[in-house]
């Protein structure tokens, strides 16, 4: 007897990306499908494809709810992912079903489809709604079949997570010096300045307040239309001023006369708007570190965020001053951005901010999308051998500048794509320079802030894998390739709580593990479990 499943998906609610989307989702729920009917399964679509819109993708919450009416809540279910979406889409539906879920991915960088999947696989930790999760690169290979096999017998999936490790006993120095870095923010407290709640669909990004408050940190909820009207004040002489630094400081705008088409000189100068609007409006408000959603609010009025977010998030950047007393604002010192309004970024990007500048070293940090990736054998560019999974991370422009090869004389601005951006812009693009990193993640579990975090190293992949990289995915977004010690593709998606992934750089091994330490320290005296991900860390 066949087990009857049904296949439902979650899509963008921007037309233009849907229709972007669709082939590629098409061939993944064909594929999924034919697997799925080989191991005795009969896989239903819950809803038709829509021929006048060209695909069929769930576009709004209102339609994933219409959709969720006519399924039968004890049905085992599929959530087929294979661009970005919107989780809300089908959350109301998912969180009420009583069935067994399993949410399926394609391993394929072209589309964010792994970051929406793990977007909704993060979105539904924090729902505390339980799910399976497998992904596959043609869903013909052993892992993928056999975990399906389980799911349709067991209605779960357990994979390895060995990898993940309670926090043994730290080194005294780093401990205490976490311990008092959590305290004072505690005791003092930090505010955050969130543009607009909530971005894409990002459930899981959101931080309920009585949990973060205990933390020491406060949101300060401002206004993306106040942003845009802060922007009006901001003068022609300001604004060409920081054009002009960025310009001494080797960064490349690759511009052209066309504003439908081209990233203008115009656009550079609202961009840099925006950069001055924002830390000025940071500075009247006390905040700490700022996150501008951008995407579905702004982008209709005013050119892109992302040159902004990553001049934010650098130490070296064009000074801002006050408007009337004429100081300089964050004087010699990043702002964070956290990208998208990542409020789980946001806590990560404080505590690395303090960590490491108590440490003397360089505190710029960003998220990542955690993009796609591949096994490497050979050298890179330094002649470091690799036999290694190296990850590509990517974000639209929030990466400084200090974490790129030859930081500004390394970086490009281009335009972001018009089909997503009428009103232009451009991201900040390079690529990451080789060096140990610390990677984590703050996330919401069983209504309690955790943190996942690890060691690992940036490498100089070989040029034309570079090339490939950016061509097969966003070629004007900045890339860092990684490796993280000892975790390989499945444990990293079996196990992380969300799209983004924080990075920030040590000089070398043992400072490296001096700042994960202290980090580790200072998370947990805020009252967030911690986990020690992954080997090579000094601890474990």
């Amino acid at each position: 007897m066949s087990i009857a499943v049904t296949l439902v998906c979650s899509g963008d609610s921007r037309p233009a990306a849907n229709a972007a989307t669709w082939p590629m989702q098409a061939v993944l729920e064909h594929d999924f499908t034919q697997a799925a009917v080989g191991l005795g399964a009969d896989v239903t679509r819950a809803f038709p494809v829509n021929e006048s819109l060209g695909h069929g993708l769930v576009t709004s919450q209102k339609m994933g709810m219409n959709i969720f009416r006519g399924i039968d809540p004890d049905a085992p279910l599929v959530v087929a992912i294979a661009g970005w979406q919107y989780t809300h889409h089908v959350l109301p539906g998912l969180l009420s079903h009583r069935g067994p879920i399993l949410t399926v991915g394609n391993w394929e960088g072209k589309f964010p489809g792994l970051v929406g999947l793990l977007n909704l696989n993060g979105s539904l930790v924090k729902a505390g709604r339980a799910f399976s999760t497998i992904w596959s690169l043609d869903f013909t290979d052993d892992f993928f079949l056999n975990g399906l096999q389980e799911w349709l017998s067991t209605g779960k999936i357990e994979h390895d997570l060995s990898h993940v490790h309670d926090v043994p006993t730290l080194p005294t120095a780093p401990a205490s010096l976490g311990a008092k870095l959590g305290a004072e923010l505690r005791q003092n407290k930090a505010i955050i300045g969130v543009f607009d709640e909530g971005c894409m669909g990002m459930f899981n990004a959101i931080v309920p307040d009585h949990l973060l408050n205990p933390t020491g940190i406060f949101k300060e909820r401002l206004s993306q239309s106040a942003l845009y009207a802060a922007m009006q004040t901001v003068s022609e002489a300001d604004a060409q001023a920081a054009r002009s630094w960025l310009d001494d400081a080797g960064l490349t705008f690759v511009t052209g006369n066309d504003p439908v088409n081209d990233l203008t000189d115009d656009q550079v100068l609202d961009q840099l708007r925006m950069y001055i609007a924002a830390v000025r409006m940071a500075n009247d408000f006390g905040c700490d570190a700022v996150g501008i959603q951008y995407q579905q609010g702004l982008k209709d009025l005013t050119p892109a965020s992302d040159l902004v977010e990553g001049l934010l998030n650098n130490v070296a950047r064009p000074p801002v001053y006050h408007a009337e007393s004429g100081e300089e604002l964050f004087a010699g010192k990043p702002l964070p951005h956290f990208n998208e309004v990542d409020e789980c970024a946001a806590i990560d990007a404080l505590i690395t901010n303090r960590i490491w500048t108590a440490l003397d070293l360089a505190p710029e940090t960003t998220l990542h999308d955690v993009r796609w990736g591949e096994h490497v054998t050979g050298n890179d560019r330094t002649g470091r051998a690799l036999d290694d999974f190296v990850w590509l991370f990517m974000i639209s422009g929030a990466g400084p500048a200090n974490h790129f090869e030859g930081e500004y004389r390394g970086a490009v601005v281009e335009r972001q794509p018009p089909m997503f951006f009428a009103k232009g812009g451009g991201t900040l693009r390079g690529e990451s320079k080789p060096g140990e990193i610390v990677w984590s993640r703050v996330f919401v579990e069983g209504d309690a802030l955790h943190m996942d975090i690890g060691r690992g190293a940036a490498v100089a992949l070989p040029e034309d894998q570079v090339k490939m990289r950016w061509e097969t995915t966003d070629p004007t977004w900045p890339q860092m390739n990684a490796i993280l010690y000892g975790i390989d593709r499945d444990h990293l998606m079996s196990r992380h709580r969300a799209n983004h992934i924080q990075v920030a750089y040590a000089p070398s091994v043992g400072s490296a593990n001096e700042a994960l330490a202290a980090k580790i320290a200072m998370a947990q005296e805020m009252g967030i479990t911690v986990h020690l991900c992954g080997t090579d860390n000094g601890l474990i």
